[in-house]
């Protein structure tokens, strides 16, 4: 799927940049220059059996709690799916997880889990299926493309790690 075709066909507005290849947070904040919207991290995982894949967005400093989050969303053992997983549901590499990836999704196999913290942003950065650009699209422009790809979207207080208990 041709990302800027999807998005110009809806009408969906967006800033763009480019910059070198990205594959962490921590790149991303060194070498992606200064856009409007909130950073955000994506994660893609599955249950136990690899029955139900979910697409978690959080903001990009978020360290998931992957235990509570399972419990949250009544499911037995997140865990990070592998990148034959990554290619087959949402037909993207490593490093370029996005939430825009949904598009390439046409069964909307994948259940995509938005943390409450982050959906208050007017603006969110997202990789155009790539990790060498950064767009910035409206929050209201983001909803609007899950309703049109038919993708189920849950908002919801993200289980989080907190650092202190991260050095623990």
């Amino acid at each position: 799927m041709n990302i800027y075709q999807f998005l110009a066909e809806h009408s969906i507005e967006y800033e763009r940049v480019d910059h070198p290849p990205v594959f962490t947070c921590e790149e991303a904040e060194q070498l992606v220059p200064p856009m409007p919207g909130t950073d955000t991290k994506n994660l893609l995982v599955r249950d136990k059996k690899g029955r139900r894949h979910f697409l978690v967005v959080v903001r990009y400093d978020t360290l998931v709690d992957l235990k509570s989050l399972s419990r949250a969303l009544g499911v037995s053992n997140l865990s990070f799916a592998s990148s034959e997983r990554l290619k087959k549901y949402l037909g993207i590499e490593p490093g370029a997880v996005s939430l825009l990836a949904i598009v390439n999704d046409i069964e909307s196999a994948v259940e995509v889990i938005l943390d409450a913290d982050l959906w208050k942003a007017r603006v969110l950065r997202c990789h155009p299926l790539v990790n060498t650009s950064t767009l910035a699209i409206r929050r209201s422009d983001i909803e609007r493309l899950l309703l049109i790809t038919s993708h189920r979207y849950t908002v919801l207080p993200v289980p989080k790690i907190t650092r202190q208990h991260e050095e623990a």
